[in-house]
């Protein structure tokens, strides 16, 4: 608790407190006279005659001219930094000269050491007084502050460090060097330590949250960071990168939650960026459901590709007015030039989506709108049948009728012998669009099919955070659950460089790596926000991880081919699946006959459709729709129904 006096001073207004300031200058500043003088005749009785006096006054006068003048009153005592003791040092020295100069005006006595001893004594009391009252305020908030040890021992970590030595939060208290050459040596003060001894580092500085401040262009084995940091079970965050920094989008401050992309334990897919820059530098480009997590990704990545038109198509208001004001911000800051058109509208409706890629002249189709939460649309069979199949149907019948160039579907490894209607729909999209290549020349269609997104809505990653955060139980479903996963700007890349690789029908999946067991990257999150799981063997552990048993259309594990014969492409993390099609007189009686079910509302009927279509959809339970089940289903009103598009 701070005494009764100094709350009441901090309590002052500045103009207050800037004139106690300068009086205690004034006073410090007589007293380094006085004492120089004193020291110098070494008599402690040494009073001053009139010349010495006017001297003196002078000597002052002008010192606090030159703090002043140097900003010194303008600086707030409790965030002082080192640039202070520059601007005391600067007036100080000023201040010395002054004394000799007024010493030779007066024609006072001025012995040639008195402004040496004078100079050194003004410099401790007026600096160290300032130090002294900034350290007795700060200390009961650095109390208060959490002990963070800084992974990362360059410009992103001097950078952090500094910002958090002002801030509230966090009191940096050593760092974690990447070359082992800078163990045991200081920076800033700060003990630093090899990532070898991180652990003694926790125990010996008392640290309560880690933080990762790692260079863009740093080369380190982030599996390797992660299962050293994971064994301390302490919070575990990070900083923005530094091209996050240069570009503005974030602050060095803003300490995030530790990116779970950093357990793929792989390099990101780097795409062919000439190749991509080719097929959208000053195109017409339309993406649908742009303001879905892989929609709005793409969105970002295109905008920076300068393309001439960026057509935003999206059913949800909010999401489009999110996507395109942020858009906006980015085309302003960056002086993109692109012409960004919001489009509201909905990829069933066929003459809308055509409408629009005419009016915009599209080249270019990336179709990411679709239902893609398994349970989701388990339970709304009809409507996930509508968006996803007949969805990317008449967006891409749009497309040949607007002469579109190019068609990109974003697909998913749930399309690969699917267990569920949503892997069913996305697979039966997969070969719309493949009946469609092969139907006509006139636009390139290609899809491209990756795993679970981290980050993106249905993303597992959120959800065990958000539970994690409430106090638990972390659910999975199965022990033996495993998934893909990759980044959404990584997904987003796969997808450009998709779009420009596509001679015609093909299905492009990613090498991903190995696959990520489910309840191990739950444990991995409650161990990085600085928790410890609760087991039988641990009853005093923090956060329970507790299996719900399988999802009605989930399954253990999720494939990315459907044959085992790939095809390699020009990049080499990009491959070519050989898949069944159907010809598109077969593939347009099954989509009859599926429109025709969706408007007798009939999901048994739809169900048994997708199974019986090439899809390889083997349901691995009863139907699950949720009003079908209930037994609710409209009748038709006559044999005579409209089409839903």
């Amino acid at each position: 608790m701070r005494s009764a006096v100094i709350n009441k001073v901090l309590r002052l207004k500045r103009p207050q407190k800037r004139a106690i300031s300068v009086v205690t200058d004034i006073v410090l500043l007589s007293v380094a006279i006085w004492a120089a003088f004193a020291l110098r005749f070494e008599s402690s009785s040494w009073m001053p005659d009139q010349k010495q006096l006017l001297v003196s006054v002078g000597t002052v006068t002008v010192t606090l001219a030159a703090f002043i003048k140097l900003g010194l009153y303008r600086a707030v005592i409790r965030y002082l930094s080192e640039h202070a003791f520059l601007a005391i040092m600067v007036g100080v020295t000023f201040s010395s000269i002054s004394l000799i100069v007024f010493g030779f005006v007066f024609q006072a006595l001025v012995p040639r050491s008195v402004p040496v001893i004078y100079g050194a004594f003004a410099f401790l009391l007026v600096a160290g007084t300032r130090f002294v009252v900034r350290n007795v305020v700060r200390r009961p908030g650095e109390k208060s502050k959490d002990n963070a040890l800084i992974v990362g021992s360059g410009p992103t970590g001097m950078q952090l460090a500094s910002a958090l030595a002002q801030g509230v939060e966090f009191r940096p208290v050593g760092f974690v060097s990447l070359d082992n050459g800078n163990h045991r040596s200081l920076i800033g003060n700060l003990p630093v330590y090899s990532m070898g001894h991180i652990d003694k580092a926790v125990r010996e500085l008392g640290v309560d949250r880690v933080l990762l401040a790692l260079e863009d262009s740093g080369s380190v084995n982030r599996k390797e960071l992660i299962r050293k940091l994971e064994a301390l079970s302490i919070p575990v965050q990070t900083v923005p990168s530094m091209s996050e920094l240069v570009a503005g989008q974030a602050r060095i401050n803003d300490i995030r939650d530790l990116e779970i992309e950093d357990l793929l334990g792989r390099d990101p897919v780097r795409p062919d960026t000439n190749l991509v820059a080719s097929s959208l530098l000053g195109k017409s480009v339309m993406v649908t459901g742009a303001g879905g997590s892989i929609g709005s990704e793409l969105c970002r990545q295109i905008l920076r590709h300068k393309p001439k038109i960026l057509v935003l198509f999206e059913q949800s208001e909010f999401s489009l007015y999110s996507i395109e004001r942020e858009l906006q911000s980015i085309n302003l800051v960056e002086g993109l030039g692109v012409a960004l058109q919001p489009v509201l509208g909905s990829v069933t409706h066929r003459r809308r989506c055509e409408a629009v890629m005419k009016t915009f002249d599209v080249q270019t189709v990336y179709h990411a709108a679709a239902y893609k939460h398994v349970p989701l649309v388990e339970h709304n069979v009809i409507e996930g049948v509508q968006n996803n199949v007949f969805g990317t149907w008449h967006t891409a019948e749009a497309a040949i009728a607007a002469g579109v160039d190019r068609f990109v579907l974003i697909s998913t490894d749930k399309a690969v012998r699917p267990t569920n209607v949503m892997g069913a729909t996305k697979r039966l999209s997969e070969l719309v669009l493949q009946g469609l290549a092969h139907r006509q020349a006139g636009t390139v269609f290609s899809m491209v099919r990756f795993g679970n997104v981290l980050g993106s809505s249905g993303s597992v990653v959120p959800l065990f955070r958000d539970q994690i955060r409430d106090g638990g139980p972390v659910t999975v479903t199965h022990p033996d659950i495993i998934r893909y996963f990759m980044t959404i700007p990584e997904a987003s890349q796969l997808v450009l460089q998709a779009g420009s690789m596509g001679q015609g029908g093909e299905v492009f999946v990613l090498d991903m790596g190995e696959p990520v067991k489910i309840a191990d990257l739950a444990r991995k999150m409650i161990h990085l926000m600085g928790l410890t799981e609760k087991t039988e063997e641990e009853p005093e552990g923090d956060i329970e991880v507790v299996f719900s048993g399988l999802r009605p259309g989930e399954k253990l594990y999720e494939e990315l081919l459907i044959g085992d014969d790939p095809q390699g492409t020009s990049h080499p993390r990009i491959m070519k699946a050989r898949e069944v099609s159907m010809p598109w007189d077969e593939l347009e009686r099954v989509l009859d006959q599926l429109m025709r079910a969706s408007q007798e509302f009939d999901c048994g009927r739809i169900v048994s459709l997708l199974r019986d279509a090439p899809t390889g959809f083997a349901p691995n339970g009863d139907v699950a729709d949720l009003i079908w089940c209930q037994g609710q289903t409209p009748k038709p009103k006559s044999a005579s129904v409209v089409k839903l598009s």
